[in-house]
């Protein structure tokens, strides 16, 4: 056998006898992912202008925040255009519902909405143009919400 095959042939070997390490691997992590119980908090990061990103992120925060799990919002960039007061996208469908509908739901459930800290100074508005119940993040509260043992990040 030529020492190219030969070498070829090794890797093999070794791939096919770390595969049962790689496979318990990824049976242990999932089996202690899949345990049922929600992640103690949802931080969704959203910073897509398109409207059915928005919708969907919205949706997905209400069905997390349904199922028990206490849910914050981050609107950065473009998406922090939801948290103005003057805001009214079209309604999208099946439900007819728009992304502000849908994230004044998450703030009646009890959910914090934020507005990233660059939105207001790098836009022509101010904190009073915002919607009721909408703050300004800061940068060390929302650091800690990303780090904080139990959360899960969700980005759109």
């Amino acid at each position: 056998m030529n020492p190219f095959r030969t070498r070829i042939a090794g890797l093999a070997i070794a791939t096919i006898a770390g595969l049962p390490l790689i496979a318990g691997t990824s049976i242990t992590a999932a089996t202690a992912a899949d345990n049922n119980s929600p992640p103690s908090r949802a931080l969704i990061i959203l910073t897509s202008p398109s409207l059915q990103t928005q919708g969907m992120a919205m949706v997905l925060g209400n069905a997390m925040q349904a199922g028990g799990t206490p849910v914050n919002v981050l609107l950065c960039d473009k998406a922090g255009d939801l948290a103005l007061a003057n805001t009214q996208s079209p309604p999208l469908k099946p439900k007819n519902v728009t992304p502000e509908q849908l994230m004044a739901k998450l703030i009646d459930g009890g959910a914090s909405v934020s507005v990233c800290a660059l939105y207001l100074p790098n836009s022509d508005h101010v904190k009073t143009d915002l919607r009721t119940g909408i703050d300004v993040a800061t940068p060390p509260e929302m650091a800690a919400l990303m780090t904080q043992a139990g959360s899960r990040v969700f980005s759109f």
